[in-house]
């Protein structure tokens, strides 16, 4: 028998099969596009992401015949939505998170409800990213669909959906709607109100790890499975991911490097003063605990983009060697620090500014500079961003003295050491890069009886690879850098609110 974790990114799915001691015996991935019609605006076609899921659920299952799978969980990006007619077509394409078509909507909901009360009720400083208002933007802009869906479902409960089994939404993914209230475990009727959506348009929501249901026979063989398969609640994929690396316990922390970067603490509750730095506080995918979120979206979509535009040197040599293409990209930078500073807020600031009008800038070039320069800009940028968060969350009390690395950045041991550095703490990295698919199978094989409670399957599946400890000296360069860093968005913001104004 195995479990498996699905795993529905923004800009690619991954399915993976692990045994019961954490061993990953298949794995499948696909990248789709992701979809930018109009500029600010950035979505994905849904039933093209369920196609390339179904790729990836064959070839997985094919691998794994002998150890066919028992029990599935699922994680997902947060926020984007798909809206679904009764007989199952979907209406439209589904905004994600870094969309922000609906600037007017969101600060309309926040004049109308307040930042302190949207907070008080969902634990989300108030933002473009959530689902209600970008549902607002759809009221305003194409109401027929709002009118003839059935539900609006996130990508967890889309997928549990389009599995046969009845489309359930776990609590922190309802989270992210910022449509549920965290103190009831239950959607919110003021919330609702504001953002005119029916609460029978809303998957019914449940805890992390409950089974909702199997799929159907004759779609498990179509899909490749051997057998009855249950499918389990799964989580938002940062508390998913962090439950993969083991960070189940206050004074834990994982750093997520995938598409969107993001830092994501294990606390006990949520605090007001959390809102000062717009850091998310929503119910951890391991019931008991909360996670506290900040991040910044652009993330490794920084180096996506720069593969796309800069990289063309570094493609040729991939395509050559056969080689990852990143793995070339990162690894031309030397061991010395840089001194070039880069913000990373190619779709606005992240968490601790929540300024949509930012945009990205590099200091600090001259007719010395390299590619090989801007490459360490921006692995030391995103970094700089994760530091000031650490900063801020043990100042309001939110302890880190521990951090394990997930994603596909972990991969690069050069990165980690620089994120050890710059943060000044050590750094570990777990045995597989797909955290957040291990997370929900962990969910899975609990819910099924394989394991008696997420304690011991994290003792069981999750083994450190590798950590990382800052090197003294480094330490003082970087933290004068960190200074220069926090500086610059300050002199910037000025000039950030005259560049928007126009819009």
């Amino acid at each position: 028998m195995s479990l498996m974790g699905i795993d529905v990114g923004t800009t690619g799915c991954k399915v993976v099969a692990f045994d019961e001691s954490g061993a990953v015996l298949a794995q499948a991935g696909r990248e789709y596009p992701l979809l930018s019609p109009n500029p600010g605006w950035y979505e994905l076609d849904p039933e093209q992401v369920w196609s390339f899921i179904c790729e990836c659920l064959r070839a997985v299952n094919a691998q794994v015949r002998h150890d066919p799978v028992t029990a599935l969980s699922l994680s997902s990006q947060g926020e984007a939505m798909v809206p679904v007619a009764k007989d199952g077509t979907v209406l439209a394409n589904s905004p994600v998170s870094s969309d922000r078509r609906n600037t007017k909507q969101t600060a309309a909901m926040e004049a109308a409800l307040g930042t302190a009360r949207i907070f008080e009720l969902t634990g989300q400083p108030m933002s473009t990213i959530y689902t209600l208002p970008k549902l607002l933007w759809l009221r305003d802009h194409a109401p027929e669909i709002v009118e003839r869906a059935w539900k609006f479902l996130c990508y967890v409960d889309f997928v549990a959906f389009k599995l046969g089994v009845e489309p359930v939404i776990d609590y922190s993914m309802a989270a992210r709607t910022l449509a549920f209230d965290y103190r009831t475990e239950d959607w919110s009727d003021e919330l609702l109100t504001a953002g005119h959506v029916r609460r029978d348009q809303l998957a019914r929501p449940l805890p992390s790890g409950e089974i909702i249901g199997e799929i159907p026979r004759k779609l498990a063989q179509e899909l490749g499975f051997r057998g009855s398969v249950k499918v389990v609640t799964g989580g938002h994929d940062q508390p998913a991911g962090a439950l993969g690396a083991g960070v189940l316990q206050p004074g834990t922390a994982m750093l997520a490097i995938g598409t969107t970067e993001a830092l994501v603490a294990v606390t006990e509750k949520p605090r007001r003063q959390m809102l000062d730095y717009n850091v998310s506080c929503y119910h951890h995918a391991a019931p008991g605990n909360f996670i506290a979120l900040s991040g910044n979206q652009t993330g490794g979509r920084l180096l996506r983009w720069y593969r796309d535009e800069l990289a063309a040197a570094e493609r040729a040599i991939a395509d050559e060697t056969g080689r990852d293409v990143y793995d070339v990209i990162v690894e031309q930078i030397d061991d010395a620090p840089g001194d070039m500073i880069l913000l990373p807020y190619f779709v606005g600031s992240g968490a601790l500014h929540n300024d949509p009008a930012a945009t990205g800038v590099l200091i600090g070039l001259n007719f010395d500079s390299k590619r090989a320069d801007i490459v360490r800009a921006i692995l030391e940028g995103l970094t700089y961003e994760q530091a000031l968060c650490i900063r801020s969350l043990n100042e309001i009390g939110v302890e880190v003295n521990r951090i394990t690395a997930i994603g596909g950045g972990s991969r690069s041991q050069r990165w980690m050491q620089i994120k050890s550095d710059i943060i000044n703490l050590p750094l570990s990295v777990i045995h597989t890069s797909e955290a957040a698919s291990l997370g929900v199978a962990m969910l899975a094989g609990c819910a099924t009886g394989v394991y008696s409670s997420l304690e011991e399957a994290a003792a069981q599946l999750i083994k450190l690879r590798k950590t990382f400890y800052p090197r003294p000296d480094r330490v003082p360069h970087y933290q004068r850098q960190l200074t220069i860093f926090a500086d610059l968005y300050r002199a910037l913001r000025p000039i950030y609110e005259a560049m928007s104004a126009g819009d």
